[in-house]
């Protein structure tokens, strides 16, 4: 199982590719694989939410298994031709909602230290940029094209990658810092998407 170099996807989109090519023919949709990808980023949000070492470190690993689900799903769509208005909007709400329990869920973790109730304050500020960030995406490549909602992404990587390291920053226990650059870093990411949209619609 390789990467192909020539194709445009992410790695990550290629690799969904492969694991999934054998579903095509089963009763398994691309619906499905959205749901399992909502319940682990569900499940990623409770862990984190307890606050402990050992459950933070499977809340980054059940994020992982979210975030990769989250190609998945568009691929088996593409590959069995079930591509739909009402599956593209349940993509995009699970999106939100598993990015929005992710930073609550570590907010709440960490309201055990000295940031007190100002770490759920952040989750939250987190959480719903990175949200709004998947929001304006969407509503760029509905209103003006994909080409333009695509991340910027070099060698296969995309920006959003950066989330694969979740389980190493729990591991080290980064997770009070990681707090700090996603609440600044997101609102500034998103101000930045509303700003090219503004640019591509003028």
């Amino acid at each position: 199982m390789l990467i192909d170099r020539s194709d445009d996807r992410p790695w990550d989109a290629q690799i969904a590719y492969q694991l999934i090519y054998p579903l095509r023919n089963t009763f398994i949709t691309p619906n499905h694989l959205t749901s399992l990808r909502l319940l682990f980023g569900v499940f990623a949000g409770i862990f984190f939410a307890i606050g402990e070492y050992k459950y933070s470190n499977i809340g980054a690993f059940c994020f992982v298994i979210s975030n990769f689900l989250d190609h998945a799903d568009g691929e088996l769509a593409r590959l069995k031709n079930e591509m739909s208005p009402k599956g593209h909007v349940y993509d995009l709400i699970s999106d939100a909602l598993v990015n929005i329990f992710l930073f609550l869920g570590i907010g709440i973790g960490l309201m055990q230290t000295n940031l007190g109730v100002y770490a759920c304050m952040m989750g939250i500020i987190a959480g719903l940029s990175v949200a709004g960030i998947f929001y304006m995406r969407n509503y760029i490549e509905m209103n003006i094209g994909k080409q333009n909602a695509r991340q910027p992404h070099k060698s296969g990587f995309e920006a959003e990658d950066i989330l694969y390291l979740l389980p190493i920053i729990s591991y080290f226990r980064l997770d009070y810092y990681f707090m700090f650059a996603a609440a600044l870093g997101a609102p500034i990411f998103s101000f930045y998407v509303i700003k090219d949209y503004i640019k591509l619609k003028n």
